[in-house]
């Protein structure tokens, strides 16, 4: 199994920090975010890794030769004339991998003591072509489940209640806010659409008519989204707490 990073984004709720620096270079508890997941997949045997750059992204590629690719065999997935948004930045990564593959992709900004491991024998297990980690835990919108079996079913806005389908009957699935963690077979690279900008929830929406994609809840742990100043902080006293 390979991982993808996000680590393209332009980090403007983490500004000033962000003015001179890529969001990936952040740091947390004295070392970028970055490190600290790549030592996280790097631990649990994942040492083929993408990585899309764009903001500031030759930092990136600097850092990474300065520290040899912490021991990992690195790809940088470059978006910096055009950023390609989710769905556009994990079809150009699929389109790298050998067919049945799969492909861990996790957001560089998601802080969390989950251990991987327990996803990758969900998604093997299951027999899912997607696995996404999901919460339930408080946000705006949400993915839908089917209550019995953690399909996807659906999405939901809370605040404008737009749903996808439209007209959903949102009442007869479970609702889950999604963890910026998943994995994807390879084998769906052909079900993504032409353009190359795009983001990647609706697409899923669209597969799930036909692909098995299930959700795993995760329980007892803690998830940060390291997007605000405040969180980094949060983050850090966590880490200190439990050793992360």
């Amino acid at each position: 199994m390979k991982a993808l990073i996000f680590a393209a984004g332009l980090g403007t709720r983490l500004h000033p920090l962000t003015n001179k620096q890529p969001k990936a270079l952040v740091q947390v508890a004295g070392k970028p975010m970055l490190q600290h997941l790549i030592i996280k997949l790097k631990a649990i045997g994942i040492t083929k890794i993408i990585i899309n750059i764009h903001h500031f992204g030759e930092q990136i590629i600097e850092f990474l030769e300065k520290n040899k690719n912490f021991g990992c065999t690195i790809t940088i997935s470059d978006e910096r004339e055009k950023l390609l948004d989710t769905g556009g930045g994990l079809k150009k990564a699929l389109f790298t991998l050998n067919d049945n593959e799969d492909l861990l992709v996790h957001n560089v900004d998601v802080w969390t003591n989950f251990d991987l491991n327990l996803l990758i024998k969900h998604h093997r297990k299951s027999q899912s072509q997607i696995s996404l980690l999901i919460q339930n835990r408080e946000t705006s919108r949400y993915l839908l489940f089917h209550p019995k079996n953690k399909t996807l079913e659906g999405w939901i806005n809370k605040k404008t209640q737009e749903t996808i389908p439209v007209n959903f009957a949102t009442e007869n699935y479970d609702a889950y806010a999604f963890n910026g963690i998943h994995i994807i077979n390879s084998n769906l690279k052909g079900f993504f659409p032409k353009q190359d900008t795009f983001g990647i929830i609706p697409v899923y929406l669209e597969m799930a008519k036909n692909h098995k994609i299930s959700g795993l809840e995760m329980q007892g742990d803690y998830w940060l989204d390291l997007g605000k100043k405040e969180q980094i902080k949060q983050a850090e006293n966590l880490k200190n707490n439990h050793n992360l």
